[in-house]
């Protein structure tokens, strides 16, 4: 009896139902299910894989002479058509994202200011195909582990820059996602940091305090701290300080939102309250913008400091996350948009979970390359 086949094929099947529906966490829980639909819908040609693999061996095996072997190949034929579907949604992500540049535009002089149509190199499907998991950048030199506070194994960031060492370099700071319980520097966010190191960027991916060592604001204030250090470090890393864009994913997008909207502000900078945090601009990607657990009577939420000199935003969300719905950052981008005299770009990615930012994937090439092109004009317009 072919049980092995069908097996095989119902794992693949359950995986790519997930991609397709995802399940919601109702709150920052990464359950079991959450974690196969984010890896499934970011790495939908690993299935296909062991899909045509798996049948393939059953063929080899003669497993299809039994009807169990018929029923394993009548589900795998579905759950293909269902990968295609995954896909076809993740190579939506670049219209989307161009979409959103067209609508920034249409709104006038300060869109214009701070967006410029995608690069329209072409989708990595070759390397997607072949290496659907991120392999080092030889262009990526990378220095590991360097404090920038006081708070141990919180306060540690690495640095990526070109290994050519372009002088005057654009910094680009990004803050882990994790619920603000959770999460690590070296994880997310690695696909897009290589792509900006490979046009010239300093990259800087750091630690902050967790719920564990300290509620907000100390995880706000340890996000300011990587801020004043880039400044008073940049020329050890050929780092032009006036050029600063922070970013991040969920509980991140809320930390460079925040770091955004309150530059300098010294209710948030105990010790250090004469450095200037101020950002060229902020990317949010499947962030979570409500109010951020505090043991303080103090207002949480990004969207409590919207103010009309913000810098330009690009938010970026997909539209089937089950952990923070679209709505959710949908409104966030258009309270702090209709506040702000600089540009706010929302784009919406069709069949976008949670976590796209992980994987070298279709649709995290495509984001990789909005955020490129959104830092380039915000370097232009600086």
């Amino acid at each position: 009896m072919p049980v092995g086949y069908l097996i095989s094929v119902l794992v693949a099947a359950a995986a790519t139902l997930l991609a397709l529906a995802p399940r919601p966490t109702g709150g920052p829980r990464p359950t079991p299910s959450f974690i196969v639909e984010t890896a499934a819908n970011e790495l939908p040609f690993l299935i296909l894989y062991w899909l045509v693999a798996s049948t393939l061996l059953a063929l080899a095996q003669g497993n299809f002479s039994s009807p169990v072997g018929w029923i394993g190949l009548g589900l795998a034929v579905p759950t293909a058509a269902g990968l295609a579907i995954v896909v076809g949604r993740a190579m939506r992500a670049r219209p989307s994202l161009d979409a959103a540049r067209r609508a920034a535009l249409d709104g006038g002089p300060r869109g214009a200011a701070t967006t410029s149509s995608l690069r329209r190199s072409r989708v990595p499907l070759g390397r997607v195909l072949v290496a659907p998991v991120r392999l080092p950048s030889k262009a990526v030199e990378g220095t590991r582990n360097v404090a920038y506070g006081p708070a141990g194994r919180a306060n540690l960031l690495d640095v990526y820059r070109n290994r050519s060492h372009p002088a005057g370099s654009p910094v680009f700071v990004y803050f882990h996602p994790g619920g603000f319980f959770s999460g690590r520097k070296s994880r997310e966010g690695r696909p897009i940091l290589d792509r900006l190191v490979r046009d010239g960027w300093v990259c800087v991916s750091a630690n902050y305090r967790l719920r564990r060592d300290g509620a907000f604001p100390a995880n706000l204030t340890d996000a300011k701290r990587v801020i004043a250090w880039v400044r008073e470090h940049a020329d050890d890393y050929g780092a032009d300080p006036g050029t600063v864009v922070v970013a991040g994913g969920s509980a991140g997008a809320h930390l460079a939102a925040m770091c955004a909207l309150t530059a300098n502000d010294p209710a948030f900078q105990p010790g250090f309250e004469s450095a200037n945090t101020t950002v060229s601009a902020a990317v949010g990607l499947y962030g979570y913008y409500g109010p951020a657990p505090t043991g303080e009577r103090i207002p949480a939420a990004p969207a409590d400091y919207a103010r009309a000199d913000a810098p330009p935003f690009l938010v970026i969300h997909g539209d089937r996350d089950p952990m923070v719905p679209a709505e959710e950052a949908r409104r966030f981008a258009e309270t702090v948009g209709a506040a702000s005299s600089n540009a706010v770009v929302y784009a919406e990615l069709p069949g976008g979970q949670h976590n796209f930012d992980r994987f070298p994937s279709i649709r995290c090439a495509a984001v990789a390359e909005a955020v490129a092109a959104f830092g380039g004009c915000v370097r232009s317009a600086g």
